[in-house]
């Protein structure tokens, strides 16, 4: 009987080395992966920020306007002045078609309801 838990233990201590083996690889591995991953973000918000840095300096006011100037006869594009924009009070908004069959609407307001 002694012979049988002597093996039986021997079994079980290398079973669970074999699958502790296996873990520790299993990890290495993921911890690999997720260092080559960290690593193609830091490049692609690099990239991303040279990109935004280019955006920027591409659409630079004076720029565009002197690109509108030069392209006027085939473009046609007029530069921007302040006096061209509103307000929001002056946009038209459509009506909720939900609203539009009701008519002499009374305005109705819950009272507070106290315990």
């Amino acid at each position: 009987m002694r012979t049988v838990m002597f093996i039986l233990t021997v079994v079980g201590v290398i079973a669970v080395s074999v699958w502790a083996y296996q873990e520790n690889y299993s990890t290495q591995r993921m911890i690999g992966d997720t260092e080559r991953l960290e690593r193609q973000i830091g490049a692609a918000q690099a990239r991303l920020a040279v990109l935004r840095a280019e955006w920027a300096y591409l659409n630079r006011p004076d720029r565009l306007r002197d690109l509108a100037e030069i392209n006027y006869n085939d473009l046609q594009l007029l530069a921007l002045r302040p006096d061209q924009f509103g307000i929001v009070d002056q946009v038209a908004y459509p009506m909720d078609e939900s609203l539009r069959g009701i008519e002499n609407a009374t305005e109705v307001a819950a009272e507070e309801q106290r315990p």
